[in-house]
């Protein structure tokens, strides 16, 4: 049993692929987390960037952890990046969740050029203490190997104390 959650949520699998890679990397249990909100295709992006932007939350899919969230040392949060803002679905799980989180960690996936770093703050707001590490990937792009080898680097750190 590890002491470390990977929980994230993904529409379009780019953030699925990145929190798998981080899971396996710190030997972390992955768990994926849902609305009942159809997301796919045009039409479900433009709904995903109007929930961003208007910070609409939908009742949260059931989900399973092998321990209490409080419980882990380390709870890596994975969203993609909405409109500037974390997905709906993770602000949904942080308004529900995020006060029993001891340490968290963030990995935001992005498809522009900027790197969102204020969505860390705007996590933040939800959680019982401010972020221990955190990173925003962009697939594909020539730094995202550096920047997740840096971050699993200041995560296993965190993890040695």
């Amino acid at each position: 049993m590890s002491d470390v959650l990977c929980l994230y949520y993904s529409r379009s699998g780019k953030t699925k692929k990145t929190m798998l890679e981080v899971a396996e990397a710190l030997d972390a249990e992955l768990v994926e987390i849902h609305d009942a909100v159809e997301r796919g295709g045009f039409k479900g992006w433009l709904r995903c960037g109007m929930d961003a932007m208007k910070k609409t939350t939908q009742p949260l899919s059931h989900f399973e952890t092998e321990k209490r969230l409080q419980d882990y040392r380390l709870v890596i949060l994975g969203t993609p990046v909405w409109a500037g803002r974390c997905s709906s679905v993770m602000r949904t799980f942080l308004k529900a969740h995020g006060k029993k989180l001891g340490n968290v960690a963030y990995v935001v996936t992005r498809s522009s050029d900027g790197k969102n770093e204020e969505v860390y703050d705007q996590m933040d707001l939800y959680t019982a203490q401010p972020h221990m590490a955190a990173v925003s990937l962009r697939s594909g792009s020539v730094g995202y190997t550096f920047w997740q080898e840096e971050f699993l680097r200041q995560v296993r750190e965190l993890l040695a104390r």
